[in-house]
C-alpha cells in the first residue's frame, strides 16, 4: 500500500509541521545538550593537554596509558583529521585506532615493538599537523601560557562537541518519537510487550506494541541476520498469524531531505518483502503526532494519520 507516495505536492503541510515541531523541540533541547558536552569535553582536553605537555610531547608510553586522548588529538590538527585519514597517514593498523577510540585500550594481542612503533607513526602525524594558530606556543618552542592553553582547550572542546553532541540530539529526538507512540497507543489501550514476552513477529499478543526490535530477514545467499525496527504494533483485531505493523522513526527537520529520508529504508522493504512476503508492511513515522484514522488488521491495512507523507508499505 502506498498514501500519497507519488504525490510530493500533498507532502507539505505535513513536512511544515514536522519542519516546526522539529525545531521547536530542537532550541529546547540542543543549547543545553552542547553546554553538558563542552564542559565534559574541555576537561578531556585540558587532561589530554597535560598527559602531552602542552601538544609539545606525544610520546608511544603516553598513548599507551591513555588511549582515550587520541580522539580529542585529532582535533587538535589542523585541518582535524578523520579517523580513517589518520590510519592513512600514519601508516598504522586500523584496529589500532578503532581500538583505542571505540575501547579506549590498545589491542591486547598486537606485539610489542609493532604496537610501540605505530604509536610513534601516530604521534609525528598529531605534532607535524598541530594547528599552528590555537598551539601558539609550539612555534616559539614552549609548552604556553596558562590563557593560551586555556583559549586551546575551549577551541579544540568545541570542535569536539560537534562530533559529540549531535548523536546525542539525535538520539533524544528518536527517543521523542517513541515516547510520542507510546502516549498515543497507551491511551486507546495498547500494553508494551517486554522482550522476554515475544518469540517472533506473529507470535505478539494483539493489542500489544515493542520497541527496539530485531526482526530475522534472510539475505542472498541464505544468511539470516537481524536488522533492527523501532516500532512494531500488532493490533487489536489481528488474526493469529497476522503481521504486526512495522514503523522506522525519522525526522522531517528540514524541507530537502523528507524523499531521501524514506529511501534509506528502501532496502529494509525489500529485505522484509523478500523474507515474509508481500503481506508484511514498513512505515516511515515522520510527524512526531500520531493520529490513528483506521486500523483494519484483518486485511493488512493501516492508515496513519500522519497526513500525506508517503508510506512504504
Amino acid at each position: 500500500m502506498a498514501v500519497n507516495r507519488d504525490k510530493v505536492d500533498l507532502w507539505k503541510a505535513d513536512v511544515a509541521t514536522s519542519v516546526d515541531f522539529y525545531n521547536e523541540w530542537f532550541m529546547a533541547f540542543a543549547p543545553g545538550a552542547f553546554r553538558e558536552t563542552r564542559i565534559a569535553t574541555t576537561e578531556q582536553v585540558a587532561s589530554a593537554l597535560v598527559l602531552t605537555e602542552n601538544l609539545t610531547n606525544i610520546t608511544p608510553e603516553t598513548l599507551r596509558a591513555n588511549p582515550s586522548v587520541l580522539s580529542m588529538l585529532r582535533m587538535a590538527t589542523c585541518p582535524p583529521i578523520a579517523r580513517d585519514r589518520l590510519i592513512g597517514l600514519a601508516g598504522v593498523s586500523p584496529n589500532l585506532v578503532k581500538t583505542m577510540e571505540d575501547s579506549q585500550r590498545v589491542p591486547p594481542t598486537m606485539k610489542e615493538a609493532e604496537l610501540i612503533a605505530q604509536l610513534g607513526k601516530i604521534g609525528d602525524i598529531i605534532e607535524r599537523m598541530a594547528d599552528p594558530d590555537i598551539f601558539v606556543w609550539k612555534q616559539r618552542r614552549d609548552q604556553g601560557t596558562k590563557e593560551e592553553v586555556q583559549r586551546a582547550s575551549t577551541i579544540v572542546a568545541d570542535r569536539l562537541c560537534g562530533a559529540v553532541a549531535n548523536p546525542i540530539i539525535r538520539n533524544a529526538q528518536e527517543k521523542r518519537q517513541l515516547a510520542s507512540i507510546k502516549l498515543w497507543l497507551e491511551a486507546r489501550g495498547y500494553r508494551e510487550l517486554n522482550s522476554s514476552e515475544i518469540n517472533g513477529l506473529t507470535t505478539m499478543p494483539t493489542g500489544t506494541f515493542a520497541f527496539r526490535f530485531n526482526v530475522p530477514i534472510t539475505m542472498d545467499g541464505g544468511k539470516q541476520v537481524n536488522i533492527a525496527i523501532d516500532v512494531v504494533i500488532m493490533g487489536k483485531n489481528a488474526r493469529q498469524g497476522d503481521f504486526p505493523a512495522l514503523f522506522e522513526a525519522k525526522s522531517a527537520g528540514d524541507f530537502t531531505n523528507t524523499n531521501k529520508r524514506r529511501k534509506e529504508e528502501a532496502i529494509k522493504m525489500q529485505q522484509l518483502r523478500r523474507t515474509y512476503g508481500a503481506a508484511i508492511t514498513f512505515d516511515l513515522f515522520y510527524v512526531a503526532i500520531l493520529i490513528l484514522a483506521t486500523w483494519d488488521m484483518r486485511r493488512q491495512r493501516a492508515l496513519i494519520g500522519f497526513g500525506n507523507i508517503g508510506l512504504m508499505t
